[in-house]
């Protein structure tokens, strides 16, 4: 790509006026920084959530700072709410340019200890909730012959994560659904990506499910993993949607750990088996703390 095509693309990501925007998971984590930075950019943002006091507090932040947002009180897995969002959203605004499906639930527990539940509600919020926002989202797209889809999944949706796998599970759907449904759309106008960041500094760990594990000795034992900030993922988010990339994410280390599951599976292993390991003393710790 020359200098002048790939300046050009920059310019268009930074200056969004007139673009349309839904952000799913918004109240907090990258999709409240993510709604932010599309509104300083001058996007018309709609910032949807099962949290609606959330979205109504981001969206009131956003209009104090001179921007577009309009809060929506959506809960992902309910089909027909995100259908009747996306063609609000579209009535309303006469378009829709981006869908930012980004609401997600996380849970940590070994398989032998899990229930049906678990694993019903990791995919109903992380997988059927992307499908519901895809297929509203690309409806609308197809009629205008434009748009951009861009699912968050992780990077537990590309290499296995012990003690996580209806999340991993979850997310290893998403990236499958949004590449096919790249390969499909892209003689049709419509752009499709996968954003899988590492470990990002978010409320996830203090929200999520934990089962057999004791909560505070797992979040300090993940904690300890270090991770990025919101504002640094979300910029490296919105870089490779500018460059139409199939597969974001949000560090260097994180395409290593990547192009090394893929080209030396084994050489992950004892670094996935030292997870379980570390991952059983918590749960130990915390059943003997227990007993006492």
């Amino acid at each position: 790509m020359t200098p002048r095509r790939e300046g050009a693309r920059r310019a268009a990501i930074e200056d969004l006026r007139g673009q349309v925007a839904v952000v799913t998971g918004a109240a907090s984590g990258i999709g409240r920084e993510l709604s932010r930075v599309l509104a300083a950019r001058r996007a018309v943002v709609v910032v949807a959530d099962i949290d609606g006091t959330g979205v109504e507090t981001i969206a009131e932040d956003i209009q104090a700072c001179g921007g577009r947002a309009f809060p929506a009180c959506v809960d992902v897995v309910e089909a027909h709410e995100v259908e009747r969002l996306v063609q609000e959203t579209a009535t309303l605004h006469g378009r829709l340019d981006f869908m930012f499906n980004n609401a997600g639930a996380a849970l940590c527990g070994e398989i032998r200890d899990l229930r049906l539940s678990d694993w019903e509600t990791m995919l109903s919020v992380n997988l059927r909730g992307v499908i519901h926002g895809t297929m509203a989202a690309y409806r609308v797209m197809l009629d205008q012959g434009s748009g951009h889809i861009i699912n968050t999944a992780s990077l537990g949706g590309l290499i296995p994560e012990p003690f996580a796998a209806p999340y991993v599970a979850s997310k290893f759907g998403v990236v499958g659904l949004t590449l096919s449904l790249r390969l499909e759309a892209d003689a049709l106008g419509i752009k499709a990506s996968v954003f899988c960041p590492g470990f990002v500094r978010t409320p996830i760990l203090e929200t999520a499910r934990y089962v057999g594990v004791p909560r505070e000795e797992a979040i300090r034992e993940m904690s300890g993993l270090g991770g990025i900030s919101t504002e640094r993922a979300v910029r490296s988010l919105l870089r490779g949607v500018a460059r139409n990339r199939d597969i974001i994410m949000d560090t260097a280390f994180t395409r290593l750990l990547y192009t090394m599951s893929r080209l030396h599976p084994g050489i992950l292993r004892p670094l996935l088996r030292k997870g379980v390991r570390d991952l059983r003393m918590v749960r130990g710790s915390g059943l003997k703390a227990r007993e006492m």
